[in-house]
């Protein structure tokens, strides 16, 4: 049976303050999504509301803006599966070993409370697939509760974008929350590597976690691997 994952992105295009935009940080979708397809799993693209999934434009720039995402942006087809995402209530969670989140800041705003990503997340863990975030994605995990009334990520090992470099991105000022604080908050067993912005993954069972953009790659990895194990 070929494997099957389910990404997740933003609909948000800026901060509080609409002349800050913001968006889906691209490498960290293109360069995950690579991975998988070269496992030759099947993947769909969802977001909160379905819809347009806009671009951080700061993942477009140097030093940033790699061959993984220039190939995603430069093809017409590619870009259309972000033109076009579908929204949760279109999603059958049995359909999905896997749930990846992607990052970007906008993620802060609409991935927390979508009942219809929470739903999915559940069904998908409970089934006994794989939870997986990269960078701000974590902040989707935040509000996940199992059936038996308990937060997902309480008592887990987890990582996600740090609030030191949330400062050294100097972003600290615009971002809504501090989502290393909000995770420790609800009893996840937050890590970081020692390294801000270098590659750290944290595996805890079967959710499966990487620190910033850099991890994307190597969290996609790890996610294969425990699929294959």
């Amino acid at each position: 049976m070929v494997k099957r994952i389910l990404n997740v992105v933003t609909n948000v295009a800026h901060y509080e303050d609409p002349s800050e935009p913001t968006g889906l940080w691209l490498s960290e979708l293109t360069h995950a999504y690579h991975v998988f397809a070269e496992a030759g799993y099947e993947q769909t693209i969802v977001s909160p509301n379905g819809g347009r999934s806009p671009l951080e434009p700061r993942s477009l720039k140097f030093p940033n803006y790699d061959k993984s995402a220039k190939a995603w942006k430069a093809n017409d087809a590619k870009m259309a599966l972000l033109a076009s995402t579908a929204a949760p209530d279109e999603i059958d969670s049995a359909d999905f070993d896997a749930i990846y989140f992607t990052g970007g800041h906008a993620v802060m705003f609409d991935f927390p409370d979508s009942e219809g990503l929470q739903r999915i997340t559940r069904e998908i863990f409970e089934r006994g697939g794989i939870v997986s975030s990269v960078c701000h994605g974590y902040c989707g995990l935040l509000n996940t509760k199992l059936s038996d009334g308990s937060l997902l990520m309480a008592g887990r090992k987890l990582t996600g974008f740090a609030w030191s470099e949330e400062v050294l991105a100097r972003v600290d000022k615009l971002v809504p929350y501090n989502a290393e604080e909000e995770a420790k908050k609800r009893g996840a067993r937050y890590e970081k590597g020692l390294i801000p912005f270098a590659s750290h993954v944290v595996v805890d069972g079967r959710l499966v976690t990487g620190q910033n953009p850099g991890s994307a790659k190597a969290t996609a990895k790890k996610v294969v691997s425990v699929l294959e194990g």
